[in-house]
């Protein structure tokens, strides 16, 4: 893999989204995020003025993602450093710098912990989504995951909510509060939720694969009808040792009831298997469809 020019631009604005959900929405009020930029939120409230959100970001993240060199490689790791300067430079700026009042609330929301909440965890989610998809990340622990859960015996998602989990416990001791450590868990899983549907798409397409024996039959109407490429494979069923042809399709949701009758009204025999992919592209080409 070699840096791009492209990645870098991406980067740069989802490092810049993910200061404005955190610094805007979330530490105004109290709240914690997940992961490294939680920690960071917790122990800036708990140290002297001089010791800021911003510089906690970068002295948790950075050694991270120096640790996970090795493991995750040359680009992956400039990648993520470049996202997190970006993402503390952005948090310095908007607390200490420009004309924003972020001490005591958010400037948008108020003091309404709930809206602080979705849309904290939304915008940082939506910026933590665009750091993955372009080839970078957001955050540390996810780092730490990937180091550390094999050695454990955990899965890596395990380990990062496990992490979170823990959290959101010391806050809860620390803070001698846990109201704030509740709404946090509401930012985490709006903010799960978004990276969800930057990562993978909002629009998942649907792969069917089609075993029959029509295979003419079936695949010209699914062709003609849908104007799309067909993948055919040959096949033999276990029990009755009959020869069998597998045609797999991509179609969008919408398309999937009428890709149904089409292969009823060609093979009544026919066995379908239908699961949602994430993103569709050609290898060859630079963008999706």
């Amino acid at each position: 893999m070699k840096l791009n020019l492209k990645n870098f631009v991406f980067l740069t604005i989802a490092g810049i989204i993910n200061a404005i959900g955190v610094t805007m929405f979330i530490a105004p009020v109290q709240l914690y995020d997940s992961g490294m930029s939680g920690t960071a939120i917790l122990l800036s409230q708990i140290t002297p003025e001089n010791w800021t959100l911003s510089l906690f970001l970068l002295i948790l993240n950075l050694p991270l993602f120096f640790i996970g060199f090795k493991k995750q490689g040359t680009v992956f790791s400039i990648y993520a450093i470049y996202t997190v300067c970006v993402y503390s430079v952005a948090a310095w700026l908007i607390t200490d710098v420009l004309p924003v009042d972020v001490s005591i609330a958010s400037p948008l929301a108020g003091t309404d912990l709930l809206l602080c909440a979705l849309f904290g965890g939304i915008i940082s989610g939506l910026g933590s989504g665009l750091a993955i998809r372009y080839g970078g990340a957001m955050d540390g622990v996810e780092v730490m995951a990937v180091i550390f859960a094999k050695r454990l015996g955990i899965t890596v998602g395990t380990f990062v909510m496990a992490y979170n989990i823990l959290l959101y416990i010391t806050c809860g001791i620390v803070m001698k509060s846990w109201i704030l450590p509740l709404y946090s868990i509401v930012t985490y899983a709006a903010g799960l939720k978004t990276v969800d549907f930057v990562v993978e798409g909002i629009d998942r397409s649907k792969a069917a694969t089609i075993v029959t024996t029509k295979q003419k039959a079936v695949g010209s109407a699914i062709s003609e009808a849908f104007q799309c490429g067909i993948t055919v494979m040959e096949g033999k069923g276990f029990y009755s040792g009959e020869e069998k042809t597998i045609l797999y399709v991509v179609v969008n949701r919408f398309q999937v009831p009428k890709l149904k009758e089409l292969v009823k009204e060609n093979d009544d025999t026919a066995y379908i298997s239908i699961a949602e992919v994430a993103d569709v592209f050609h290898a060859g080409e630079d963008k999706d469809f």
